[in-house]
């Protein structure tokens, strides 16, 4: 009977010696309340441990350098000295060989459009290694088309204070949420009118320092995002209230932007009035025609029947040209409050 040779997993044989420094030496806490059957016991064995740091005695983290006993992990972004030695075990040729070794963060992006051309970004970091992180700076880099403003600290009388406090420790598993405000700049929101398809926002740039100083950095790559689609046709508001009266008129500026660069419209607008929110004035108006990458301004009044916060809804515009109608619900919305009437005595 014939017995197969076991089958070689791997080609390569890898060999990697890393010059590491000292580690902090870690040890575990044992704590109780006073009013248990050890009382002040394990506190006492706490503060006369050499190992542990005077006045934090329940922290991990002690004061001794101790050597390190293992390779241990590599991070991406963090710098590292070693020898590597790849040897060819077997006899074929091999090619292509990459060293990955590991990444130190979770990057997750979201994107939110306002109404106007701004766009929200936040980002979550997550650290997914087994100690502590400083984070040293989270920045985002926007490209030609974009200016960013870093919504990630609570503006004071002085300097602005970082919404994370004084502390900037990211513990281990622990996640942090960065938010960015990116408006088109002027040459580029006035050239289109809005910028459409896909869009490169920028990208984040990551320092962090870990336990004993180690400098970490990543950039991601260039993020993007899929503009919304508007259609042809644009509308926004320009000014609208926050609070109106019960049953009293208000006033609201809209933005018409004929979002085509090749077509002219032929605009009339229809207003079709809700359960609580009525529009006041004549509907089926002409608005004349509209050039290409071109807005016009409209004012319009309304009136509520209903208290709370209401729904601004029910505007048509029609293309008399491709006889194309575009409905736009829940533009915004508006507090009503009952009116107060003073009688005086």
């Amino acid at each position: 009977m014939e017995v197969n040779p076991p089958k070689q997993e791997h080609l390569l044989a890898l060999k990697v010696m890393r010059l590491t420094k000292p580690t902090l030496f870690t040890n575990i806490p044992v704590t109780c309340e006073d009013r248990d059957l050890p009382g002040d016991l394990f506190n006492q064995l706490m503060k006369d441990d050499p190992s542990t740091v005077n006045g934090a005695e329940t922290l991990m983290l002690g004061e001794m350098l101790t050597l390190p006993q293992n390779f241990g992990n590599i991070f991406l972004g963090e710098t590292f000295s070693s020898y590597i030695s790849v040897h060819n075990d077997s006899n074929q040729i091999v090619k292509d060989i990459l060293v990955k070794v590991l990444k130190p963060l979770d990057v997750k992006t979201k994107f939110y459009n306002a109404e106007t051309d701004e766009v929200f970004l936040e980002a979550q970091i997550q650290n997914i290694t087994t100690s502590p992180m400083f984070m040293e700076k989270v920045s985002l880099e926007p490209s030609m088309m974009y200016n960013v403003v870093e919504l990630n600290t609570v503006k004071q009388v002085g300097e602005g204070e970082s919404t994370f406090g004084s502390r900037t420790y990211l513990q281990p598993l622990d996640t942090r949420q960065y938010l960015y405000c990116l408006k088109p700049k002027q040459e580029f929101a006035e050239k289109a009118g809005i910028i459409k398809g896909v869009t490169v926002i920028g990208k984040l740039d990551i320092v962090w320092k870990t336990n004993l100083g180690e400098r970490g950095r990543l950039q991601t790559s260039q993020l993007q995002r899929m503009a919304p689609g508007y259609g042809d046709v644009r509308l926004s508001l320009e000014a609208i209230p926050d609070t109106v009266n019960l049953e009293e008129p208000f006033h609201i500026t809209c933005k018409i932007t004929n979002c085509s660069s090749e077509r002219t419209m032929d605009l009339v607008l229809e207003m079709c009035n809700t359960n609580s929110i009525h529009w006041c004035g004549v509907s089926g108006r002409q608005l004349g025609k509209l050039n290409p990458s071109s807005s016009l301004y409209l004012a319009l009044t309304l009136l509520s029947s209903v208290q709370g916060l209401q729904s601004v809804s029910g505007l048509r515009l029609t293309d008399t040209f491709l006889k194309r109608t575009y409905e736009y619900d829940d533009i915004a919305q508006v507090c009503v409050v009952s009116s107060t009437i003073q009688v005086e005595s």
